[in-house]
């Protein structure tokens, strides 16, 4: 069932991208990283995807502008957010805004599958 569903990672942070590629393909992902959300954006990952996972503090465009523009372009692919700076109101912008999960780094790999789960609960993808 898994290998069903397109999850796009979203990170400046090589490490962050690598170790969260590595446990979402563990459990049967396809798994697509991007090093900004302007790649993201640009590629066409976009219209594939299953979920994101976007830190929320990056340069340039940051993860919650991320979802405001891929809801912009029609794709309404769950979000779950990570995050080092945890704090209330991140959190209450990011469920406002439409976020499965807010995740303060570092994170456990337990939490994320939960959030993944969660997310994928109710597929969104186009024409599905």
């Amino acid at each position: 069932m898994s290998a069903s569903f397109s999850i796009s990672i979203v990170d400046d942070d090589e490490l962050v991208r690598t170790a969260t590629n590595n446990l979402l393909k563990s459990r049967g992902y396809i798994v697509k990283t991007f090093a900004s959300a302007d790649e993201f954006l640009r590629s066409p990952q976009l219209e594939e995807t299953s979920c994101v996972i976007a830190d929320v503090q990056m340069p340039v465009m940051n993860g919650l502008e991320l979802l405001t523009h891929t809801r912009a372009r029609g794709c309404d692919a769950p979000f779950i957010f990570i995050t080092s700076f945890p704090d209330e109101r991140v959190r209450a912008r990011a469920l406002s805004a439409g976020a499965t999960c807010l995740l303060p780094k570092p994170f456990s790999g337990r939490k994320l599958i939960k959030c993944v789960d969660l997310a994928l609960r109710t597929d969104r993808r186009p024409g599905a």
